[in-house]
């Protein structure tokens, strides 16, 4: 559709200014409504591809988001227990020269960074700039949200196709939810499915929790969490025995079915049921309705499958399924979308020290060929404590909050107190910002600068769009304006030439013949590319053998198990930690459309439609433990214990516990781990372990 605004905003004090939001993973399109320099409103981009025009609670919020009277509005630095205003400048030089001291007096690996989601989701620009200054000053200690979640499935799917792919519900006819609840994680691709629903499209469920798509669900099946690996082998072991695979696909194009078949042969339908709890004949009955009804496609979760012990095993079976079923590569199934042709600003020559972790766990750090320089966050906390393999005393925050979003929350609280010097940047005073000695005022996304690459979200889109600046909120800045400016501060304008983040952006964008000029013109965004499908046929899979690898021979090469299998940590089991004293199964991260991770929170909007945490239960298991619905409880684990509320119904399945992470009054990860479970990517286990409840004191 032709983009018509009613009137854009050309000082940017009365009008329109188009814009990407970024308050999930969805890069929908707005408009911000301008009256008098000030946010008053926002509405969907009818014209967007990703939106078409809808908006979730988030967005509708943003004003509240942007003019919150708890930002941060000025740099900070600590003074005793208090903080002291200062300017950016101060800032800056405070930055500056602690780095600078902190890499003659240790060397540049004990410098460490960490960002959050939301640079992840958005493209690479904010991403690179920061990698591009670590490079320069000889870190390779680098982090994300991916030590916990997402790079398996990544790992996962170039393993075994050699690229990454997405699902595609829209063109689908038969889409598979599996530990997804899109209404509340990414709404566009809960729409995506409403629309593929209206035409006919078949809903498969597979969820511990009856979601409200898993109401609506054509079939809907309830695992025990953490049996995900043994329930995806039950479905293969139907789809391979009852020969409903695509036969000519999986001949000319996958190695390894004599190998898998004889590997799942095990994994009968009665044996699944055993270990998941699903009955035998609800396992049949998905496998042959995923398998017959084509284009078909797994909408996978975020993390729900990473965060196990086989969170590699688990995407990898995702994977095989749409390439036995001929689903691969084809609209409606799993697509892979071109990526825009964007100039890297890595310099990763300049790197001489491994990154923190590589050879407990090289395939996390790069798989075929494919860097993602990147270092395993799960291990650093321990590593600032005892000082080995090396020291880590200055650390970099922004976009993130560890202490409440990473496990284990003693244990990053106590590495955190440690370093020499902690900065954070972000637009509230979070429970890690507390901790820093320098804080830093983020601007929000309605203030900042930035080119939006939706290829990542599902289904892929080749489309581009410029993230528009509508407003300036006293002193805070874009994390790349903090970037660009240290990296001047600290002598590396030979390295960053540029003067401002347009220039940046041009630079990167010169490959493909684009500028920020460019983009300003199509400010709804525009393709810059088709999705292609079917590319095996003329060059075949990105494999070492061509095809797609049912059996994986880098896996074995590497130690690994090369066919996907079932493993469940012993400890992790119900009842397994204190003889018994921890009866329960407790998962945690579930999504809540009205947060992401821990922000927002302080938006009156959005806290009216989530106002606590609570703890799901089956009215079964409430009563089992002599608790009532809204009552509260403690919920332990070998960690230690929180007071939270219960939320009891037959929503869950008998013995679980499901509890959304993110809240500092109620934190859930001061009952998790650190510790690696999955022995590929070493993400922890965080959706299987063992807890009870007790009534509060």
């Amino acid at each position: 559709m032709e983009y018509k605004p009613e009137a854009i905003a050309e000082s940017h004090n009365t009008g329109l200014v188009p814009t990407v939001c970024q308050l999930c993973s969805g890069n929908c399109g707005l408009h911000l409504h301008l009256d008098g320099g000030k946010i008053v409103k926002v509405t969907g981009i009818k014209e967007h591809p990703v939106n078409k025009g809808r908006l979730c609670p988030k967005a509708l919020a943003v004003p509240e988001l942007v003019y919150s009277g708890e930002r941060l509005r000025h740099p900070l630095k600590r003074d005793g227990s208090s903080w002291k205003e200062i300017t950016w400048d101060e800032a800056l030089d405070t930055v500056a020269s602690r780095l600078e001291t902190v890499r003659k007096e240790h060397g540049p690996r004990s410098l460490a960074v960490t960002f959050g989601m939301s640079f992840l989701t958005q493209g690479i620009a904010t991403i690179d700039l920061i990698r591009r200054f670590t490079d320069v000053y000889g870190t390779p200690n680098v982090f994300s949200v991916d030590s916990m979640c997402y790079r398996s499935r990544l790992i996962g799917y170039i393993l075994t196709g050699g690229k990454y792919y997405v699902a595609d519900p829209e063109n689908s006819r038969c889409i598979l939810l599996w530990g997804n609840n899109p209404e509340a994680s990414c709404p566009p691709v809960a729409w995506r499915i409403a629309e593929a629903r209206k035409r006919g499209a078949a809903l498969l469920v597979i969820d511990p929790r009856q979601t409200p798509l898993a109401k609506k669900a054509d079939i809907h099946l309830q695992p025990r969490p953490g049996t995900d690996g043994a329930l995806a082998l039950g479905i293969i072991h139907t789809i391979i025995q009852e020969e409903l695979f695509d036969r000519d696909f999986v001949s000319r194009w996958a190695s390894g079915l004599e190998e898998l078949k004889t590997h799942a042969a095990s994994y009968s339908p009665e044996k699944t049921e055993a270990v998941t709890g699903v009955p035998a004949e609800k396992v049949r009955e998905l496998a042959r309705a995923f398998a017959s009804k084509k284009p078909a496609c797994i909408v996978q979760g975020t993390n729900t499958l990473d965060q196990q012990p086989d969170g590699v095993q688990n995407s990898r079976s995702v994977a095989i399924l749409q390439a036995l079923t001929g689903n691969l590569d084809i609209p409606g199934g799993f697509i892979s979308p071109p990526r825009l042709l964007m100039r890297s600003l890595r310099l990763p020559e300049l790197l001489v020290e491994p990154p923190l972790g590589i050879e407990k766990f090289p395939l996390f750090y790069e798989v075929m060929g494919r860097n993602f320089g990147e270092c395993q966050a799960m291990l650093l906390p321990d590593t600032i404590l005892s000082g080995k393999p090396y020291p880590v005393k200055a650390m970099v925050v922004t976009a993130s909050n560890p202490l409440v979003t990473w496990p284990d929350s003693t244990r990053v609280r106590q590495a955190l107190e440690k370093l020499d010097f902690l900065v954070v940047m972000d637009m509230f005073m979070t429970e890690t910002a507390k901790l820093a000695h320098i804080v830093l005022p983020a601007a929000s996304f309605a203030e900042r600068l930035n080119i939006v690459d939706m290829f990542r979200i599902s289904p892929g889109l080749p489309y581009v769009m410029l993230r528009q600046p509508a407003v300036k909120i006293t002193d805070c800045r874009s994390d790349m304006d903090f970037w660009l400016e240290l990296a001047h501060r600290m002598g590396y304008r030979e390295h960053f030439p540029w003067e401002s983040l347009e220039e940046v952006f041009d630079y990167m964008l010169e490959p493909a013949e684009l500028s920020v000029e460019s983009l300003k013109k199509h400010p709804a965004g525009l393709y810059y590319g088709k999705t292609r499908t079917r590319d095996y046929e003329k060059k075949g899979f990105h494999t070492p053998s061509g095809k797609i690898e049912l059996y994986s021979d880098t896996l074995l090469g590497m130690g690994h198990e090369p066919l996907p299998l079932h493993r469940e940590d012993p400890r992790q089991a119900p009842g397994a930690a204190g003889g018994g004293n921890f009866p329960l199964l407790l998962t945690t991260g579930a999504r809540n459309l009205a947060y992401l991770h821990s922000q927002f929170h302080a938006v009156p909007r959005l806290r009216k439609l989530a106002p606590e945490a609570v703890a799901e239960v089956n009215s079964e298991t409430a009563a089992r433990f002599g608790l009532a619905d809204g009552e509260e409880c403690l919920l332990e684990t070998v960690k230690g214990s929180i007071k939270v509320r219960i939320k009891a119904g037959g929503g869950i399945i008998p013995g679980v516990v499901q509890m959304s992470h993110g809240w500092p009054e109620a934190n859930v990860n001061l009952l998790t781990s650190l510790e690696p479970a999955d022995p590929v990517t070493g993400n922890p286990a965080l959706k299987v372990l063992p807890c009870r409840l007790r009534k509060a004191a």
